[in-house]
């Protein structure tokens, strides 16, 4: 069947725990971040929110903290749960007996395979590891039997890009038997090693290598937490055929580049990208003063980073920015004091022609999700493709902003002349305050194929005001928006729509219509997560309703919406 939306392995490793809430399954909440509290005997004590945990054994009193257990399990939620067993037992989970010695299960993945490591309860155990493709320990098998002695496994011949669970089964002091935590992994192809690669692992050594950078070198960071309190400039340039590369270092967790030092002001940018044919990839940016990473440069590509918590927009184009390929990128709670500012992303201004954003998501920016209002640059073009806003024009909290509140701001101008022709393919505004796709006065063309528009403030709206010089929509939904659709344009080519033919998009043709899903963890590779979010059931008529207009699709026709049905 084809895909609308592409997977690239790219080799990154996803250590995560499954849960509906935030805690895990069995678990009972005891302390939110920051918070004190304790535990009265040694305890295997769950760190996250979202599904995304890491574990460690306490006792007595803690921090509930990133400091304490060692890592973030999820960036994105700036208020996580501490949480324990439900009953005070350890261990997580147990056959009988009482928890008087724990284990505390971790490990890695790599390609087909994941290595166990865990701690020794010193009580002589010998071990029995164990395997599921699921969370529940109900069904799954053993691995291999080990003496007290050994406290690693490594488990082979696994399928990439399929997560695992895996459990080491011990004996208690009373002859009781006893599990370790739920240790989750999904193996992945590696990235090789650029053996000449610098490596560098701390801002100094960092900013060092930046500085002697030149065309076809490569910059790999150590994974933690790096802070500065002035813009990193990227003024080098590479070449087509040898790009200037930043990574993380392939394995490692990821690096974030925090500039809280850094006081809300226009200059007080955290990345300034200036030069060509960089290759950034696998890093995480915070707490900027105003953009988290403003690019002037042109063909360069910034890939599975994330920008969030910036005081101005999170990624920004502009000042002749052109060819840039923004790929499986994040940038979520960018806010500026007076809440009303500050995008997801902005290919803005004085931008250039021919940028393009793919598998990308933003969600609770002030202002908007993707803004191309113009000042400068006129009869530009950028492309949004599986591409989604979600919740714009709220607070981090879930409170409105001040801010304009669009998913997809398509451009506009101070003279209302400028064009700025925008192309969304597989694109997704959902539960955005205002507009989902909006006109903005933008007098350019815009063409939307396979999108959803889905309980924003008004779906779609484009005016006859300034009316944009062609609208071109076909193939997509429109459902729940609070206030009626303005589909107008000098020029409209409109038609094989969810509202159109006789057809009536209704919650009964999805599996499901629940935006949290579009903001779930990204898969080990980098791309978009499976959801069932607007995907078709057996039975639907959006099923090869729609028209070819050059996107794969299975069956007589393509589907209405961004999925084609499975």
């Amino acid at each position: 069947m084809g895909t609308r939306i592409c997977v690239l392995a790219l080799g990154l490793i996803a250590l995560s725990a499954q849960a509906a809430t935030n805690r895990p399954d069995g678990y009972t909440t005891i302390c939110k971040s920051d918070e004190s509290c304790s535990v009265s005997q040694a305890t295997n004590v769950a760190f996250g929110a979202s599904g995304q945990f890491v574990y460690k054994v306490l006792n007595g009193s803690f921090v509930c903290s990133v400091a304490t257990f060692g890592s973030d399990p999820i960036p994105s939620k700036s208020v996580k749960e501490c949480s324990i067993p439900s009953g005070g037992s350890s261990g997580g989970g147990s056959d009988g007996g009482s928890a008087d010695a724990s284990i505390t299960l971790s490990g890695s993945a790599g390609d087909g395979q994941v290595t166990l490591n865990w701690t020794d309860p010193g009580n002589g155990s010998s071990y029995q590891v164990y395997y599921d493709t699921d969370s529940d320990p109900a069904g799954r098998t053993r691995l291999a039997t080990l003496a007290s002695t050994v406290h690693s496994y490594t488990a082979t011949n696994l399928a990439n890009q399929t997560p695992y669970w895996f459990w080491i089964k011990f004996t208690q002091s009373d002859g009781s038997s006893d599990n370790s935590n739920a240790f989750s992994a999904t193996p992945s192809a590696s990235a090789p090693v650029d053996p000449d690669a610098t490596v560098v692992n701390s801002a100094s050594a960092l900013l060092s290598a930046i500085a002697s950078a030149s065309a076809g070198d490569t910059i790999y960071l150590r994974g933690g937490t790096y802070a500065f309190g002035d813009p990193i400039d990227l003024d080098q340039s590479g070449t087509a055929s040898s790009p200037i590369t930043l990574s993380k270092y392939p394995g490692d967790s990821r690096p974030r580049l925090n500039f809280s030092a850094m006081a809300e002001s226009g200059s007080n940018r955290g990345i300034e990208l200036r030069g060509n044919y960089w290759s950034i990839y696998g890093i995480d940016v915070e707490y900027a003063g105003d953009n988290g990473m403003h690019i002037t440069g042109s063909y360069n590509t910034v890939e599975f980073a994330t920008f969030s918590h910036n005081a101005d927009t999170g990624l920004q184009l502009d000042s002749g920015a052109s060819h840039n390929l923004i790929k499986n990128v994040d940038s979520f709670y960018n806010a500026d004091s007076s809440l009303e500012n500050a995008d997801g992303f902005a290919a803005k201004l004085g931008v250039g022609d021919g940028n393009k954003f793919y598998g990308c998501r933003a969600w609770n920016n002030l202002d908007d999700g993707y803004d191309g209002y113009l000042r400068g640059a006129d009869n530009v073009t950028t492309t949004y493709e599986n591409s989604w806003a979600i919740r714009n024009g709220y607070q981090e909290n879930g409170s409105a902003s001040g801010g304009d509140g669009n998913g997809f701001k398509t451009g506009g101008s101070d003279d209302k002349a400028l064009k700025h022709n925008a192309v969304y393919i597989n694109a997704i505004a959902a539960g955005n305050a205002v507009d989902g796709f909006d006109h903005n006065s933008n007098r350019g063309d815009i063409t939307i194929y396979n999108s959803i528009g889905y309980a924003n403030g008004r779906n779609f709206g484009f005016s006859s005001t300034n009316a944009a010089n062609k609208l071109t929509i076909k193939n997509s939904i429109s459902l729940d928006g609070n206030s009626s659709d303005s589909l107008k344009a000098s020029s409209t080519n409109i038609s094989y729509n969810s509202w159109q033919n006789n057809l009536s998009a209704s919650s009964s043709d999805f599996h499901s219509m629940d935006i949290d899903e579009l903001i779930g963890p990204r898969k080990a590779d980098g791309s978009l997560p499976d959801v069932q979010f607007f995907h078709l059931v057996n039975g639907s008529d959006l099923i090869d309703a729609g028209t070819n207009v050059g996107q794969d699709y299975q069956g007589s026709a393509p589907d209405i919406g961004a999925f084609e049905a499975q």
